[in-house]
């Protein structure tokens, strides 16, 4: 089968490689719909965290975003996930540490991340191969562009959890890339007043045709402080900014990681009560999303500029938009192209 490999920073080529076959205990599903992200960006860059401490190593294959058909089920899986359209959970806990057992799977020590670190592929392939234990069903009325946002959805609603809003307060979102207007979409959804902060203007224009209207600059930020507020930058000045504009005794919830370390007054976090949150992965927030897709009060299609075969995705990695992509952020791969 085909499939996009990482050989080193910068190196990307698409690959005959063998197809998986499905151990005991997993499946094999032939994706749809793969989404890059931008951990698959800095893994092409050879930023990313993992590749300088060794978790992460290349050759690698990219890919934790996709939805697909499950085609085939190894032995102890269910024959009645065959044909069945699923997304799946990018992290993949040991199953019995203290840490899995406590439904905190996604911080296991010795967990695999889908395309990201240890043993599982990812999807910008044509066929990848997942523990039937990570899976989940999507209906058949969600679309495929639906289906291939989940992963990314829910990151963004854990994100929206950890701020712990009520209906009616008010929500700034730093950031209006991918992540950040998912969280801006889920906010709306469940009655917060959303505030977006961004840079370019592309991205600052589709927030306004989405529906925000209180969208702003740095340089036209109104001041105050807000019940909530979200990082979804990759810039290392914002963290201090969220921590400046949060509402005291409120939340921080950080969920952007920036290339080169970022700082913050330990003693402003103290002096203001404020609980500081991290979010990594969207583990807890799947399910929630696919409801929230499947009954429209959230429809991110919007945020999908364009959708590429296999043989582009190298170009996007390296920063290059499709000809004729729109103003969406994310960028969809059907690696059956």
């Amino acid at each position: 089968m085909r499939a996009l490999v990482l050989t080193g920073p910068h190196r990307a080529e698409v690959q005959d490689v063998a197809p998986p076959v499905a151990a005991a205990g997993h499946v094999v599903v032939d994706v749809e719909r793969a989404g890059v992200c931008g951990t698959d960006v800095e893994l092409f860059t050879g930023e990313l965290n993992y590749l300088h401490t060794g978790v992460s190593s290349y050759p690698l294959r990219p890919g934790h975003e996709w939805t697909g058909v499950v085609t085939e089920v190894g032995p102890g899986v269910r024959d009645d996930w065959l044909g069945k359209r699923v997304i799946g959970d990018t992290m993949i806990g040991c199953g019995q540490c203290r840490r899995c057992n406590s439904g905190r799977h996604h911080l296991c020590d010795d967990r695999h991340e889908i395309g990201i670190r240890g043993d599982f592929p990812g999807a910008l392939a044509e066929r990848l191969v997942v523990p039937a234990r990570s899976l989940l069903a999507v209906p058949d009325t969600m679309d495929v562009t639906l289906r291939a946002l989940v992963e990314p959805g829910g990151n963004a609603l854990h994100t929206f959890r950890g701020a712990d809003l009520a209906p009616g307060e008010r929500l700034l979102v730093l950031g209006t890339g991918t992540i950040g207007l998912l969280v801006a979409l889920f906010g709306r959804a469940h009655g917060a007043e959303v505030h977006l902060l961004g840079r370019e203007p592309e991205q600052l224009g589709l927030a306004r045709t989405l529906g925000f209207t209180e969208v702003w600059t740095r340089e036209t930020l109104p001041p105050g402080v807000f019940d909530g507020v979200v990082d979804a930058t990759n810039d290392p000045s914002m963290p201090a900014l969220a921590l400046d504009r949060v509402e005291p005794g409120r939340r921080v919830v950080y969920i952007g990681l920036a290339a080169s370390p970022s700082t913050v007054d330990a003693r402003e976090i103290v002096f203001a009560g404020v609980t500081a949150v991290g979010i990594l992965g969207g583990s807890s927030g799947l399910a929630g999303t696919i409801e929230a897709y499947a009954d429209g009060s959230v429809d991110p299609r919007p945020l999908v500029g364009a959708t590429v075969g296999l043989d582009e995705v190298a170009a996007a990695l390296s920063g290059q938009r499709p000809a004729g992509s729109g103003p969406g952020p994310k960028i969809h791969v059907d690696p059956r192209r």
